[in-house]
């Protein structure tokens, strides 16, 4: 997937300054598809250029006015274009279970401090996701209007974050005793 993409489904989400779009990728989208601020605007500008988003001019009350990008016709079809395309399964490449095979030649105990970190970080980002879940998710209040695509697609999204969090957690626990056994 290119930054492209990850950008045009943010502003079909929601049209929205450079600015914006950089703290919904600290938000959100950015724990599936990470990007710099300076990235953002650099992809913005090229996009623009391409014609896939259109930039309005927004006055601002104290503040220099900023630009506000929508997504343009160009960027539905090349998004629609990307959407259809087949792509491959993802290979896992994870350092730490590198480093893990690895201590069978070294100290194996010598690990239990990096694995405890990033327990840690995991445990942070599930409670991250299972607090923006409550936030944003909250359990249907028993309407049963049409499906709404755009959020139960968001969701379940969010959903695959969290069990992947999950799973690393109970990886990293089985990782943590089978350490400490040396």
């Amino acid at each position: 997937m290119a930054l492209e993409h990850a950008i045009l489904v943010s502003l079909l989400e929601k049209p929205g300054s450079g600015y914006e779009l950089a703290r919904r990728f600290e938000r959100s989208i950015g724990y599936f598809w990470t990007a710099t601020h300076q990235q953002i605007y650099r992809v913005l500008k090229r996009m623009e250029n391409d014609g896939w988003v259109a930039a309005r001019e927004v006055p601002q009350q104290g503040r220099p006015d900023k630009k506000e990008y929508s997504v343009a016709d160009l960027g539905h079809a090349a998004l629609s274009s990307w959407l259809h395309e087949p792509i491959e399964p993802e290979s896992v490449r994870h350092d730490l279970a590198v480093k893990i095979r690895g201590a069978a030649f070294d100290d194996p105990a010598g690990l239990v401090r990096e694995v405890e970190r990033h327990r840690r970080a995991h445990t942070d980002r599930l409670a991250h996701y299972l607090a923006g879940e409550e936030r944003d998710f909250p359990p249907a209040s028993g309407g049963d209007g049409p499906p709404d695509a755009e959020r139960e697609l968001q969701h379940v999204v969010l959903r695959g974050g969290i069990a992947y969090e999950r799973m690393m957690i109970a990886w990293l626990d089985d990782v943590l005793a089978t350490l400490r056994r040396f």
